[in-house]
């Protein structure tokens, strides 16, 4: 069953939110800011939680004009869509893809897995998230997606030679 579309401005935090008023320093300003332009983003990244880790399992996590999607992390989702996991300090992951793969690919890709019987309950969630997010963001004017390349190092196994990084000559 789709999950309803929200109408108006989206949610900038998965927990329930309200506006407040702060009177700040400027300095402390400045300092908050240098970390993340948004200010209250800037705050709730110092607060202390029970668990930093959404409980959403796929979002839109934005920073400053550009959003991702991050994920909980799921082997079945790297075997099933084709695409790679990259790890975030908090748990989560970004989904990295071949440049041969578009969104609508992985779009397709992640439907074609959902009509299957292979995904337990909790990879059903995630997949469906993730799908959720996709569609949401396309369809909003908020969004346009752009194709941008990330820099993924993967460790050698232990019997792999050592390339050089200088040429011999």
């Amino acid at each position: 069953m789709p999950t309803p579309v929200r109408r108006g401005r989206p949610r900038k935090y998965a927990s329930p939110s309200r506006a407040v008023t702060l009177t700040l320093p400027e300095e402390v300003i400045d300092a908050l800011t240098a970390s993340d332009p948004d200010l209250s983003r800037a705050i709730v990244r110092l607060a202390p939680t029970k668990s930093k880790q959404s409980s959403r399992p796929a979002e839109l996590c934005h920073f400053g004009t550009h959003a991702v999607i991050v994920v909980s992390p799921t082997r079945t989702l790297e075997k099933l869509a084709g695409v790679e996991l990259v790890p975030l300090p908090d748990g989560r992951a970004l989904i990295a893809f071949p440049t041969s793969t578009s969104a609508a690919d992985l779009e397709l890709l992640l439907e074609d897995a959902l009509e299957g019987p292979a995904l337990t309950k909790a990879d059903r969630s995630i997949f469906d998230s993730i799908l959720d997010v996709i569609r949401v963001a396309r369809r909003s004017d908020q969004f346009s997606l752009v194709h941008r390349s990330i820099i993924v190092f993967e460790t050698r196994g232990s019997s792999a030679p050592r390339k050089s990084s200088r040429s011999s000559q």
